[in-house]
């Protein structure tokens, strides 16, 4: 379920693009950016491309500027698929599994934890949307993104526990639309959980970390998700802080009481 669209519009790989600055954090090289006394994080998992990508950086600092505590790990140990004489893809896929990224994003959230954050948020593109459906099925994490994603099934849909938005292209051949709208039904069969799906016009998979910056509608429709990316983190923050305070005053009142 990988393929050419995987490796379309590679970017050009920069260690030193971003605000932020990289840094160990649950045994992995991490892109950190934002204000480190915030209580809610957001979780950035990269394209097979990798977290030196400078798309997905900036958009790393746009979710800091909103007020969240954002990483970046290196799933990859610096080995990130390049086509021009790296491996071939599916044997690259076979070196950098899924299930490994799930394992090693685990204490990645503890990491968070122990800096103070109260509740994590966390996005996946293409490979890391299937870590990231690993990561929600479990409440590991109290909110998703899923950004055309790969590998994913309408099984793991039907396991996530925690709030999900799915944003899809109409072009997509590894997560077509009429997938993404049996993901949507699967949601939509969960009222316990709360989901929101959209599929974008016109636009390709990986269209939201690799635009050509120089392309007004590219930047557009990746804005777009942006902007709808952030707009569900606040959403789910702001129910967790809630939550957070009516549990508070429950044990306020429990023991006065």
């Amino acid at each position: 379920m990988s393929g050419p669209q995987c490796c379309a519009n590679p970017p050009t790989l920069n260690p030193n693009s971003g605000a932020g600055h990289v840094e160990k954090l649950g045994g992995l090289n991490t892109y950190v950016t934002g204000s480190p006394d915030s209580k809610l994080a957001v979780l950035l998992i990269s394209d097979i491309h990798g977290y030196e990508a400078p798309n997905l950086r900036k958009l790393a600092d746009k979710v800091a500027a909103a007020g969240f505590y954002v990483a970046v790990p290196d799933f990859f140990h610096g080995d990130p698929y390049v086509a021009d004489g790296g491996k071939p893809l599916q044997e690259w896929i076979k070196d950098h599994g899924v299930d490994k990224g799930f394992e090693e994003a685990k204490p990645v959230i503890q990491a968070l934890k122990s800096k103070g954050i109260t509740a994590i948020g966390a996005a996946g593109f293409c490979w890391g949307a299937k870590v990231i459906v690993q990561l929600a099925k479990r409440e590991f994490i109290q909110a998703a993104v899923l950004l055309h994603p790969s590998f994913v099934t309408v099984d793991d849909i039907k396991g996530v526990e925690v709030p999900l938005s799915i944003l899809g292209a109409e072009i997509d051949r590894l997560s077509p639309p009429a997938l993404v709208k049996e993901f949507e039904e699967a949601l939509n069969a969960k009222s316990e959980v709360d989901s929101f799906v959209k599929i974008f016009p016109k636009v390709a998979h990986g269209w939201t970390v690799r635009y050509n910056v120089e392309d007004e509608s590219a930047v557009k429709a990746a804005e777009e998700a942006h902007r709808n990316l952030l707009e569900w983190f606040a959403k789910c923050g702001q129910a967790f802080a809630e939550g957070c305070l009516l549990r508070s005053s429950y044990a306020a009142a429990a023991a006065v009481s």
